[in-house]
């Protein structure tokens, strides 16, 4: 059973009057961890739910919209955990960076339904508010990049792209691991990987300057 936030409604099957469009999002966010991003339909959403196939469409015009909300509430929760876990650089920047990047695999492990709908398609945060909410995250890891970078003594017009670097990093090692293709047995440590790369790419900026 996937944990309750509060963002997030109630669980499965029952909603309290005037909550519907929480049991919606709660139930795709079940349905996308049970099997990833084309794993629902708004009929099966509503099914998951215990209300007829027309109720969706009170709150959502189709399955996009419905995803769009999911991916919002994902990036809010997300944008909250990067900057936590950054602690506004304490003790010392690589050592919250590094903490940060456990939170990031942390929450793609915990969150595979929310996180599924969050990269399924850009084109699903379709409101400049989502949009925002989403650059939210994306700012958090940026402001902590430069935090490490000029703090190294690093360039800092080579932020953003130190940023990216790390992006597609964190999250090509976080869909190996959600697809089970890092085999623990042989040592292969999602963690660890992350780690070890993202202090490659550091140190390869700093040569950069």
């Amino acid at each position: 059973m996937i944990p309750k936030h509060p963002r997030f409604g109630p669980g499965r099957r029952g909603y309290h009057h005037g909550g519907l469009k929480d049991a919606l999002v709660e139930a795709a966010r079940a349905l996308m961890a049970e099997h990833g991003p084309a794993g629902f339909t708004l009929a099966e959403a509503a099914k998951r739910v215990g209300v007829t196939t027309a109720a969706p469409y009170r709150h959502f015009a189709d399955r996009r919209d419905l995803m769009g909300e999911l991916a919002r509430r994902g990036f809010d929760l997300f944008a909250e955990r990067l900057t936590g876990a950054w602690d506004e650089g304490r003790p010392d920047p690589r050592s919250a960076f590094r903490r940060m990047g456990r939170a990031y695999l942390s929450f793609a492990a915990a969150e595979p339904g929310l996180y599924s709908a969050m990269f399924d398609s850009a084109k699903n945060l379709h409101s400049l508010a989502s949009l925002d909410i989403a650059n939210r995250a994306f700012e958090g890891l940026n402001r902590a990049a430069a935090g490490v970078l000029v703090a190294a003594g690093g360039n800092p017009h080579d932020v953003r792209r130190l940023s990216l670097e790390i992006w597609a990093l964190a999250h090509g090692t976080a869909m190996l691991a959600l697809a089970g293709h890092l085999d623990s047995a042989r040592g292969d440590d999602p963690g660890a990987i992350l780690e070890h790369g993202t202090e490659a790419l550091i140190e390869t900026a700093l040569r950069r300057k």
